[in-house]
């Protein structure tokens, strides 16, 4: 389970993420770390005296007021910048759908993960096509559409190498995408509770070379190479 932790970037978006999160990482650290040295300063600097009265503000005061504002705004001014950034993010995975190279179908259930791969004919949905049950196999340096369901509950499909999350929700198909960067073999999860075997739901996502995924296609194909060719 630990490796579910590797911070490689395996996609051609996990780097967009990660400067995403590291960048509100940096906004929010500053930021908590102004209001906490402020807040023990005054605490210092308006700590009780002896013989001397406190003093009552009413908060209306410009000079006063102003340590309210001027953070406030510079705040703003903050989350206009993540905002901007993320919907970048965001349109980027979610919503601008390259062309593919190929097309999967993952099919989400209590409690596995079906995977229907394009058999040597490329395309999905014919009768060579190579069904595994948690195991996922994807050529590096491609760029892949997912078609994604449940066929009870809700799932989400969670690669941490691709920093992908996304649910699976029953009578829906989704359509998503990723490209493969890193060679390996990695973890897929469920991150959403699905029920009493939800912790068991993991599977394998094996990242080839083109060499490597053309001979485990050949090798797997349901249908012998020369019938789908026409030979």
């Amino acid at each position: 389970m630990f490796e579910l932790l590797d911070l490689k970037q395996g996609s051609s978006y996990a780097g967009d993420i990660d400067q995403l999160i590291l960048m509100i990482t940096i906004i929010t650290g500053v930021w908590f770390l102004l209001t906490a040295g402020m807040f023990f300063w005054l605490l210092f600097r308006f700590r009780a005296k002896k013989d001397e009265s406190g003093q009552y503000v009413t908060g209306d005061e410009p000079q006063l007021k102003r340590w309210v504002t001027w953070p406030h705004m510079l705040i703003l001014l903050c989350d206009i910048a993540v905002i901007v950034m993320a919907v970048n993010v965001w349109y980027t995975v979610k919503q601008d759908l390259p062309e593919a190279d190929a097309t999967i179908r993952i099919i989400a259930q209590q409690w596995a993960w079906t995977f229907v791969h394009p058999g040597p004919d490329g395309e999905l949905d014919t009768p060579d096509d190579i069904r595994t049950v948690d195991r996922l196999y994807l050529q590096e340096g491609i760029t892949y559409h997912y078609k994604l369901s449940s066929v009870d509950v809700l799932h989400d499909f969670s690669v941490p190498i691709f920093r992908l999350k996304q649910d699976a929700v029953p009578g829906r198909e989704i359509t998503g995408w990723f490209k493969p960067t890193v060679q390996g073999e990695y973890g897929i999860q469920c991150a959403e509770m699905c029920g009493i075997g939800h912790g068991i739901m993991g599977a394998r996502l094996i990242l080839q070379s083109a060499s490597d995924h053309e001979f485990w296609i050949q090798s797997n194909s349901p249908t012998p190479v020369a019938q789908v060719t026409g030979q």
